[in-house]
């Protein structure tokens, strides 16, 4: 009887889940296919999106079915089929939509119809926005970039062919280099709990997850975020904001009847260019003031920098009588720079929406993306079942190719001939690798990984008047333990100087966590290390320091002033030293860190005043803070002990398999620091204890730009023995490259405020306007230039105090910065100067690296 039943219940099964496949194309009047159109089931509101080819495929269970094909500027297709088991060809052809005209008058001088259906739109905006209380849906998101052209040399680095082999390009620079594809549901509840569980992700060429992250874009906002905010931080202005009719001029194109329900078609229209505004087309529905669809674009013109063309396309359809939710999305965008030529979209198909959701307590939290344990994992039969988008043969292709030799490199990592390859594509060393690029030469055995990684010669040499001509060099000696997921490191560093003669030697062993790319089951978690910390490092031997250990100015520049216009500003010190340091996180995304130094401290003096244009020899100063004290300092021993803490409440992570990252938080970063000069431990001379509380934030207002801002109290509680290498320093600046921002005072003197009061205070802030004021000059929108402007200053007492103002533009060359700063030192007038350096698109990542 038993065996009966199974039988049964399989027959049953079989026959309830058995589907006939739909599959078809869709294209214009002429033919030609029309890319990513919208299909959709019109009994269960499931549906699909053709790829770039038109071709679409859906795979249903027997039954009557109405299928509706969409495409922004066309007219909608609606046809009744009937699925059996057998494959159904059903292709669609588009005709362009006819627009009614004939009921719209428009004299001369009155407004275009447009306007009034804006209006309407615009008051509904707050009510559409807010719809739905909470809601669940699915989401396939599908990510491709390739090239057209790319050069041999990027940014000065060379390319072999081999790397262009591995990218997957031709030998014109043609072809796929990123492309991958996921299943994600979606759960959302008022006014912003959001989570994502990533059930499945796949990236040719890796065992990666895949981009995982749906491309919101709610054009019922103010204001419209593009890609998180990096295309452009204050985002874009929605064509139905509340200030919308203030930013763009609109035309009525026409209406059209689809379900018996009037559309109308807007075109949308900058006022002013250089601003971050939209154009193109919206679809409003007549009476109730809904988007119905949209074609918009963004260009240079519309303040985009990293990218040339941004597009985007959306249908929305009713998921309940009332309540209507974007069906599928995609934007296209365009990338010309460096030589290179690239394109790519960002795909996004929502399927199974609920409304009226009952989420579990405590359901939404600080994970707001979770990744399945066998999120890349999948089989690609599995993918071709749950793909609503048939891939393009370039596709196919990029998986075929790349995902083999991902398998041949991870099965044959073992292999003797295979890293013997590795090695000899490494190439030789050469004199120019080991005077000016440096070098990275592996072994290529995943169960005795070594690594050496040597730093250029040439890029470490140094000037300055207590040394003379200073040759340094450094390199990494490595070795992986894979079982155990950690690499040892260790570091020596070599520095002679030739008008001294002093030669310094010590090095660094580091314990760190680490995964391999070898290791298939830990593939996904290369960038793990940046986030879960638990390492340690021991250091020792003789070196030299700064007094102040921020090092507010490069010994690059000091070389350049010193050897120019004769200014050693650069103060120096030797020891012999031990340093220990534990640094760690937590889940809940505290990281600590303690450190025990130990350094026997040892004076330097001058020894050349040699520069290149001698303007002054007199102008060169004993190498000691003499702002602060009057004669070098004494030999002496410190022993110090530090203990470090950082938090952001609010923070929340995307939990994957086997760690989990912080993406963030609306709070600011809090930071405790606290050291303890211990006397009498190894012939410690110091003795005091300085404590310091720091909170920063960045704040992103959107058109407004983006206010930063830190501040700062410390303060000795003991200062029973404190030499000048332990005082709170204020990180100065005296030379006309622009120093760390929020962090030291562009004007300051280096150590002339320098202090061990029991109290002291500093404030860093500072706005970028990101093209609010200057896309009003015509000179400067044009050229992407955007204002800066800020404060800086610390207190101590009266007498020693400090304030800067200033101003400037930024994104010049897209690298760099320019500011103007007045400042007030100790109450009396300083003095107006002028500082150089890295901001905007690109010079802000060289500034924040």
């Amino acid at each position: 009887m038993h065996k009966i039943l199974t039988v049964l219940f399989v027959l049953l099964f079989v026959n309830y889940s058995f589907a006939g496949k739909i599959s078809g194309t869709v294209s214009d009047e002429k033919g030609s296919p029309l890319a990513y159109a919208s299909i959709l089931i019109k009994e269960n509101g499931h549906g699909t999106t053709a790829n770039q080819e038109g071709r679409y495929s859906l795979e249903l269970n027997t039954g009557d079915y109405t299928i509706v094909v969409q495409y922004v500027g066309y007219a909608k297709q609606e046809k009744k089929i009937h699925v059996e088991t057998k494959s159904l060809q059903l292709d669609f052809q588009l005709l362009p939509q006819q627009l009614n005209l004939n009921d719209v008058v428009v004299k001369s001088g009155a407004e275009d119809p447009a306007y009034a259906i804006i209006r309407h739109a615009i008051k509904k905006r707050e009510e559409y926005r807010t719809a739905v209380d909470s809601f669940t849906c699915e989401a396939y998101i599908k990510t491709l970039l390739k090239t057209r052209t790319l050069p041999r040399k990027i940014l000065g680095k060379t390319m072999d062919s081999a790397t262009w082999k591995q990218m997957g390009v031709d030998s014109n620079g043609k072809g796929v280099i990123y492309l991958s594809e996921s299943m994600t549901k979606i759960a959302f509840k008022k006014p912003d709990k959001i989570k994502l569980e990533v059930i499945s992700g796949r990236e040719s060429g890796t065992a990666g997850y895949g981009f995982s992250f749906p491309t919101f874009i709610d054009f019922y906002n103010n204001n419209i975020e593009m890609m998180g905010g990096q295309v452009a931080p204050r985002g874009y202005v929605s064509p139905i904001a509340d200030g919308a009719l203030g930013f763009y001029k609109y035309h009525f194109l026409g209406s059209f009847f689809e379900d018996g329900k009037e559309i109308n078609r807007i075109e949308v229209i900058p006022r002013r260019k250089y601003e971050p505004l939209f154009s193109g087309t919206i679809e409003i529905t007549e009476g109730d003031w809904r988007i119905y669809s949209l074609d918009l674009m963004l260009t240079k013109e519309s303040q985009l920098e990293l990218l040339d063309t941004v597009k985007i396309k959306q249908i929305h359809y009713p998921v309940t009588p009332t309540i209507w939710r974007t069906k599928d999305q995609v934007m296209y965008f365009t990338f010309k720079k460096f030589g290179i030529d690239a394109v790519g979209n960002f795909l996004n198909v929502f399927n199974n929406y609920n409304v009226t959701p009952a989420f579990k307590k405590k359901f939404f939290n600080n994970i707001v993306v979770r990744f399945d344990t066998g999120v890349n994992k999948k089989p690609i039969t599995y993918w071709d079942s749950v793909r609503p988008v048939p891939l393009e043969p370039e596709e196919v292709k990029d998986y075929k190719v790349k995902d083999s030799i991902f398998s041949y490199q991870r099965d044959s990592s073992f292999t003797k001939r295979y890293r013997d390859s590795l090695r000899r594509m490494q190439g030789k060393i050469s004199l120019k690798n080991v005077l000016w690029n440096g070098f990275t030469r592996s072994n290529y055995n995943p169960k005795k990984w070594t690594s050496i990684q040597w730093q250029p010669l040439l890029k470490q040499v140094q000037y300055n008047t207590v040394e003379g001509l200073v040759l340094n060099t450094e390199a990494t000696l490595s070795r992986a333990y894979p079982k155990v997921k950690r690499e040892l490191s260790f570091t020596p560093h070599l520095r002679y100087g030739f008008s001294n003669g002093h030669f310094n030697a010590w090095g660094t062993l580091n314990y760190n966590k680490r995964s391999f790319w070898w290791d298939n089951s830990n593939a996904g978690d290369e960038s793990a290390e940046s986030f879960r910390q638990n390492n340690f490092s021991i250091s020792g031997g003789k070196r030299v320091n700064q007094f102040n250990k921020d090092e507010p100015i490069s010994p690059l520049y000091n070389s350049v002033v010193t050897l120019f216009f004769n200014h050693n500003y650069l103060k120096i010190y030797e020891n012999y030293f031990a340093q220990f340091n534990y640094h760690g996180s937590s889940q809940a995304g505290l990281k600590y860190s303690v450190s025990f130094l130990y350094e026997d401290r040892v004076p330097l003096e001058n020894t050349t005043d040699f520069a290149i244009i001698k303007y002054d020899p007199q102008k060169f100063t004993p190498n000691y803070p003499f702002e602060k004290i009057y004669q070098q300092f004494i030999r002496h021993q410190a022993f110090i002990a530090e203990v470090s803490l950082e938090y952001q409440p609010g923070q929340q992570f995307a939990q994957f398999p086997r760690y989990r990252v912080p993406l963030g938080s609306k709070y600011p970063t809090f930071s405790l620091d606290y050291q303890k000069g211990i006397d009498n431990i190894f012939g410690s001379d110091v003795n005091f204890d300085k404590w310091t509380f720091a909170v920063t934030d960045d704040i992103n207002l959107k058109l407004a730009g983006q206010f930063s801002y830190r501040f700062d109290i410390g303060g000795f509680i003991n200062d029973k023995s404190v030499f000048i290498q332990d005082y709170r320093h204020f990180n100065g600046n005296q030379i006309i490259i622009a120093s760390k921002y929020l962090n030291s005072f562009q004007t300051a003197p280096y150590y002339a405020n320098s202090t061990t009061a029991s109290f002291y205070a500093t404030g860093h802030v500072e706005h970028h306007f990101n093209g609010l004021l200057t896309n009003k000059i015509p000179f400067f929108k044009r050229l992407n230039w955007n204002l800066v402007a800020g404060s800086n200053a610390f207190y101590v007492n009266k007498n020693n105090n400090y304030a800067e103002i200033f101003a400037g533009l930024e994104n010049i060359l897209k690298l760099f910065r320019v500011d103007v700063v007045g400042s007030y030192l100790n109450g009396n007038n300083g003095q107006v100067a002028v500082r150089i350096g890295f901001g905007g698109l690109l010079g802000g990542k060289v500034r924040s690296n």
